[in-house]
């Protein structure tokens, strides 16, 4: 995980942000194991390989409900084999299960086709443009909305 934090090439042109404290991963650990009730993180993996990690996150949308917000970060020999569609398709699977949420929404950078069209096999509805949301390299930058409802979800084994 902390390759995503220090190494601009494995975290792709639209997950790097500059440099990161590379110690956050190792002091989460311990603290909470990577999960609580408001975030979690879960490595990626094949055959026993770490191939990156997806992220969850808790949105309130009142003050008695919320829904999650996912993203997938994966290693560049991981891309393009359907590996991120799969992972996002079983963490889905997983907050559906395990949480009484409703919803799950998924954002990326309007430029990241790949991630979008993942995000699509995976069940994910896109919503819009989100114009300027996200600050990279000198500029501001448009992203997309995905989301999926509790019951559009197709199990993972589909």
């Amino acid at each position: 995980m902390e390759r995503f934090l220090a190494d601009p090439e494995e975290s792709s042109p639209f997950q790097w942000f500059g440099w990161w404290d590379t110690g956050r991963w190792r002091r989460q650990w311990a603290e909470t194991g990577l999960i609580t009730d408001e975030a979690g993180h879960l490595i990626v993996a094949r055959d026993g390989e770490a191939l990156g990690f997806v992220a969850w996150r808790k949105v309130a949308a009142t003050r008695n409900s919320y829904y999650w917000n996912i993203g997938i970060a994966l290693l560049s020999k991981a891309r393009g084999k359907g590996v991120g569609t799969r992972a996002q398709r079983l963490l889905v699977e997983y907050l559906f299960a395990h949480t009484q949420v409703v919803r799950i929404e998924a954002d990326t950078d309007v430029d990241n086709i790949a991630e979008q069209r993942a995000l699509e096999k995976a069940g994910f509805t896109r919503e819009g443009v989100l114009r300027s949301v996200v600050f990279r390299d000198g500029r501001w930058r448009d992203g997309v909305r995905y989301s999926i409802l509790r019951d559009e979800a197709a199990p993972a084994g589909r």
